[in-house]
Order: C-alpha cells, then structure tokens, then sequence
C-alpha cells in the first residue's frame, strides 16, 4: 500500500544550529569569500562575524563594498584576514583606504554593475562576456578589447567562489529563499556562484510554507542554511534637517 508522504521525508536538512558551525570544514587561508549586500543592506551579518572569528587568513573578498567602520566585512578586514578585495565601491571604510594607499592590501575596482554580471556570469557558467563600460579606461587596461557593430568593448571574466555568503528574509529547510526589498541587491547573483554557499535568514518556516512564484533563490543553489539573530538596522550616514524646514 503506498502511503502519501509530507515533503519533509524527501529533504535532506540543510539546517545549522548557528553560523560557526555552518563555516566548519570550509574555511582555509587563501579562500575566496563573496558576500551578498549593498552598504550594511542585506549583510550576512552573523556568517561575517563566523569568518572573523574562524581566523583563516589570506582571503580575497568579493562584494559589492567591504562593509563601513565597526560592522560587515569590515569586522573581518579589521582583523587582518583579508589580502584583496573585488569591490565597487570602498568608501566609509577608513581602514581599507589606508591600507590600500600604502600598499597593504590588494583592491580591484569594478563598476557596480560589471560587477554584478561578473558574478551572475559566473553562477550560470559563463566564463566572460563584453560589455561598452569601461571602453577607453583604465577599467580596460590588459584586458581583451573588440568591436561589435560599430561599437568597441571590454571582455570581463565572470567570477566564483569557494563560499558564497548570503543573507535573505525568510527560507527554508531546502535552502528555497526570499529577500526583502532593498535586501534583494548583490545576494541573488552570489547564492548562484560559490561553490558552497550559506544562506543566514531573519525567519525559517516549514518546506512548502513558501509560495513557489516568490523564491527568488532556488534551494539547489544553497548548501547549508541557518536562523540569523540581533539583528539591528545600522544607519551609514544619517542626513537629517531641522524640523519645520522645507
């Protein structure tokens, strides 16, 4: 007699008890780590802390930016794990700027979106692709240039990781994902492009609890997947005026 099964039977558990543990057995000196966020949006704030933490040092970090005074990737560069940075933008980092200007620490500038395809390019196995930014730059020097239709352009290789780090709203115990608004910047992209990736969420629920057309992140991206906590919603920059005024 076949009996009907819940979901749950058919899912391996990708769940740990906290970020320490998800990190265990995969981090080394000279890994490659990206990290899904936009400024202090959307950082997998506890996964971060975890690779502080594990001391591996060496490390080449892939991100939108390397997180501002005290919080984000910032913890781990402060700690003297990081030797160079993939990044489009390094501003609010007081450390990162000194020690790139003496030489410290290795930094490869992108613009924002080159970057965000490089990455999407290497999560779905393209090796390179040409894009017009850049052209006539010193974003182009010692790279591959050719025209296409009238128009000149710079080849930019696609980019992968031994460990992808993302932070999403809610997920489930089959890695499925969805990110909240704003959060929803560099993290999609990056979940598709390490070899291990882990997932940090604010809510886990039950497989099944999430409405399929919502996923934004399939869970066959995502290896290993844990309940964040303290979370607290840092502020970059406060620009505030007087009130009353216009």
């Amino acid at each position: 007699m076949f009996v009907l099964q819940p979901l749950e039977a058919f899912v391996t558990s990708k769940i740990y008890p906290d970020a320490a543990s998800a990190l265990k057995g995969l981090t080394r000196d000279g890994m490659t780590v990206m990290a899904g966020g936009f400024g202090l949006c959307g950082i997998p704030e506890n996964l971060i802390v975890a690779l502080r933490d594990s001391g591996a040092k060496d490390l080449t970090v892939i991100g939108n930016n390397v997180g501002c005074d005290e919080h984000g990737m910032w913890l781990v560069l402060a700690n003297n794990q990081i030797k160079k940075v993939l990044a489009s933008y390094v501003g609010e980092n007081k450390i990162l700027e000194s020690r790139y200007m003496k030489g410290e620490i290795e930094v490869e500038f992108n613009p924002q979106g080159t970057l965000a395809e490089r990455i999407r390019a290497g999560g779905a196995g393209i090796p390179a692709f040409y894009t017009r930014t850049g052209y006539g730059t010193k974003v182009a020097e010692g790279k591959e240039t050719r025209q296409f239709n009238g128009e000149w352009y710079v080849m930019e290789t696609g980019l992968t990781a031994d460990v992808a780090l993302v932070k999403a709203w809610k997920g489930d115990a089959a890695g499925n994902l969805i990110y909240r608004k704003t959060a929803r910047n560099f993290n999609p992209m990056i979940a598709t492009a390490g070899k291990v990736t882990i997932a940090e969420v604010e809510e886990l629920v039950p497989v099944g609890a999430l409405p399929p057309d919502q996923i934004h992140t399939p869970g066959i991206f995502v290896k290993r997947i844990i309940q964040g906590k303290d979370y607290v919603k840092h502020i970059e920059r406060r620009t505030t005026r007087p009130r009353g005024s216009k």
